[in-house]
């Protein structure tokens, strides 16, 4: 069987801008209900800790897009059959109803780009085909109206170099230059066949912001045997209030952004063993202890941090249970009739910088196919942020996990 190279290309960031945005996705077929969306947040931010719980052995930092990747997944989903799609389907609990779905999908894209003049946040899909292969109209269709995926032709067999730059320069564009060459040199080739991208944005600011004047160099206890001195920022008094909570192993911190749809849950255990609250954690586990949180007073010591992580994901997700989708036996042809397509790599990187303003994060990810052989108490509560602690970025309104985290060096 002659398979096709193909890459598909994903690329989630978030970043500091102050303006909103406009890319929506028409959706003239059928309306989402609230059930369809809930089922799509509660699929992605189950495979978040799916996910999370591949990354957590070791000491080193943590951060990925969960939303991005599965909303590149979906869009990937799309054009598989048979136990390629059920595999896929399974690791990232998608929907089975394709209009419920979709439409889903749609809803939260639409969502995303509705604008908002205290924050910036976007998502954008784009396709990258060779030109003159034979695609199923079908599949660009059902990309381009629920995910908003627009198709541009380019020559990978003649001009492999020159396309790769033109879709890293998209990439750079969308992600206001915080990641560059996503596609690394030699990642095409003249069998390449397809890129498929997709780029989340985000700019926000804390609400209740940090003074740069009571920001000092403090200890960070990495491990038992490891402490750092680390930039820690602090917030106290009568206008500290936050949304907390804490239960015997945990203390758990709300601190929102501005314009008041989108906020930072930091989980940070009692002791400086981050492992034991590892163990346990999981989607459910997060939505019980936002049930949790009320507002009080919260004297709060928080790290400045700033960190990139590279992630190579074909194999853990073969492991997680789509092993399928990377060999020979790949059925991708609801993209061009025929099973011609394989995944060969997945490359995510993220980039994260917190300080007393806001966030600035970004992430990329690269799903490569070949041919085939995430009342106040007394005393008032202090949280401080001097060892381990995940954290993740959250769609208030939804719940959706759009990045999720660990910091256990800030200095990393």
């Amino acid at each position: 069987m002659n398979k096709n190279f193909v890459i598909i290309g994903l690329i989630a960031v978030l970043s500091i801008l102050l303006f909103g945005c406009e890319k929506q996705v028409e959706m003239n077929d059928v309306g989402s209900t609230l059930e369809g969306v809930n089922s799509v947040v509660n699929a992605n931010n189950q495979f978040a800790f799916d996910l999370y719980s591949q990354y957590k052995s070791g000491e080193e930092n943590i951060f990925f897009s969960p939303y991005s990747i599965s909303a590149a997944f979906a869009m990937t989903y799309e054009g598989a059959r048979d136990d390629t799609a059920d595999e896929i389907q399974k690791v990232f609990y998608l929907q089975k109803d394709d209009t419920m779905r979709r439409s889903s999908f749609a809803k939260i894209y639409n969502d995303i780009n509705k604008g908002n003049k205290d924050y910036k946040l976007s998502t954008a899909n784009a396709l990258w085909a060779q030109k003159d292969y034979a695609f199923l109209d079908e599949y660009f269709e059902v990309i381009g109206q629920h995910y908003g995926g627009k198709v541009t032709n380019l020559d990978f067999v003649g001009k492999t170099e020159e396309s790769r730059q033109t879709i890293n320069r998209w990439v750079e564009d969308e992600t206001n230059d915080k990641i560059k060459d996503l596609i690394p040199v030699g990642a095409l080739d003249s069998m390449t066949r397809l890129v498929l991208t997709n780029a989340i944005y985000f700019k926000g600011d804390w609400t209740k912001q940090f003074e740069k004047k009571n920001t000092r160099d403090e200890d960070f206890r990495v491990n038992q045997g490891l402490i750092v001195k680390a930039p820690m920022m602090s917030l106290t008094g009568k206008e500290a209030k936050f949304n907390y909570t804490e239960t015997d192993d945990v203390q758990v911190l709300e601190m929102a952004y501005k314009g008041g749809d989108l906020s930072m849950i930091v989980i940070l255990p009692k002791t400086d063993d981050l492992e034991i609250i590892e163990e346990s954690i999981d989607a459910t586990k997060v939505v019980e202890w936002k049930g949790l949180l009320r507002e009080q007073r919260v004297d709060v010591y928080f790290p400045k941090f700033k960190f990139e992580t590279t992630y190579s994901m074909a194999e853990t997700l073969a492991n997680m249970g789509m092993p399928t989708a990377f060999t020979d036996s790949a059925d991708f042809s609801g993209m061009t009739g025929k099973k011609d397509l394989m995944i060969s790599k997945v490359i995510h990187k993220a980039f994260v910088e917190v300080d007393e303003k806001g966030t600035e994060a970004a992430a990329a990810t690269a799903i490569i196919m070949q041919v085939t052989s995430i009342q106040n108490p007394t005393p008032i509560p202090i949280f401080r942020a001097d060892h381990p602690f995940i954290f993740l970025i959250q769609d208030k309104a939804t719940g959706e996990i759009l990045f999720l985290g660990r910091v256990s060096d800030p200095n990393a």
